[in-house]
């Protein structure tokens, strides 16, 4: 069977891109802006897939007429809470150039991601136009909400997904069902990270983070520097024994006081999103922070990719 091909807009620190090929999807291309999420993209992936940093306003579709798939984790705040919800209004708004590039590259899917925001009644108008514009173009739309918690990552995270498939392959998609295995608690994925530094009370802080995370959210380069939330997902985060004022340099030392709450690293908020330990985040902390807490997380790219390959077969 030949390997599917993906172009990828808005690839960020690669969250989409790394799930996608664990399906079978190679990148013909990875689109981003940030020169960070770049270097990332490169750092891990940059002798395998062609890396464009570049706005995806400005990117010709035409070079990859053909492709299978075009997926992307279009920004969030023109639909979150957080952006004001500005929807068409925002400049931050992509969809419209998602829709020209699939018009230009005419694949067979298209796998688009955003905040549950974009679910609200405000935005039914919204929504209606994007199925109109790819049902115009040959595709079958569906919108579904993706909860990453029933897809392995100990982590609530509802992302609205556009899935769109064009005949005689649509017939063939199915959305992905619940993984059974239950989502790990997060004392139980950063045992032993949290102990790394030696930490007395880092079993007995793991036995008392027992439920998953709120949402992480990574914020935009208009944000402060880098935390674990609003007041509501920190309280969540203390009830799990977690400072979400900030983020940490390095695990608690030996010094640390028992049955205090420490503050999560950057790694270990990334295998939180289920990025695997290997993957090398470039830039200072605030950037590397943000390109993993705006990461559509891979086991939840994974899932829905096994399902488009299934399709696309």
């Amino acid at each position: 069977m030949n390997e599917l091909t993906c172009v990828e807009i808005c690839a960020g620190a690669g969250g989409q891109a790394l799930g996608l090929q664990q399906a079978g999807f190679w990148h013909a291309a990875a689109v981003e802006i940030d020169a960070d999420a770049c270097e990332t993209l490169r750092r891990n992936r940059g002798s395998r897939w062609k890396i464009i940093e570049a706005d995806v306003a400005d990117v010709d579709g035409i070079e990859f007429r053909g492709v299978d798939l075009l997926a992307g984790g279009v920004p969030c705040p023109p639909f979150s809470v957080a952006g004001r919800q500005l929807g068409a209004a925002d400049e931050r708004d992509l969809f419209p150039a998602a829709l020209r590039l699939a018009r230009q590259i005419g694949p067979r899917a298209v796998l688009l991601e955003n905040v549950r925001g974009l679910a609200a009644s405000r935005f039914d108008g919204y929504r209606a136009q994007v199925v109109a514009t790819l049902r115009e173009l040959g595709y079958r739309t569906w919108w579904q909400l993706v909860q990453a918690s029933e897809h392995g990552v100990p982590q609530l995270r509802p992302r609205l997904v556009l899935v769109a498939v064009r005949q005689p392959w649509a017939a063939g998609y199915r959305w992905p069902e619940p993984s059974a295995a239950q989502a790990p608690t997060v004392g139980e994925c950063l045992a032993d990270l949290m102990a790394a530094g030696g930490w007395p009370d880092a079993r007995p802080w793991a036995a008392r983070a027992a439920g998953i995370a709120p949402t992480i959210v990574g914020g935009s380069r208009k944000h402060g520097g880098p935390d674990l939330g609003p007041t509501r997902a920190r309280a969540a985060w203390r009830q799990l024994g977690v400072d979400g004022l900030g983020i940490a340099d390095a695990a608690p030392g030996t010094l640390f006081p028992v049955g205090a709450a420490p503050r999560l690293t950057t790694r270990m908020v990334a295998r939180l999103q289920g990025f695997p330990d290997s993957w090398e985040f470039a830039g200072r902390k605030t950037s590397a922070y943000r390109q993993v807490g705006n990461a559509f997380p891979p086991p939840v790219a994974r899932a829905l990719g096994v399902a488009l390959a299934a399709a696309l077969a």
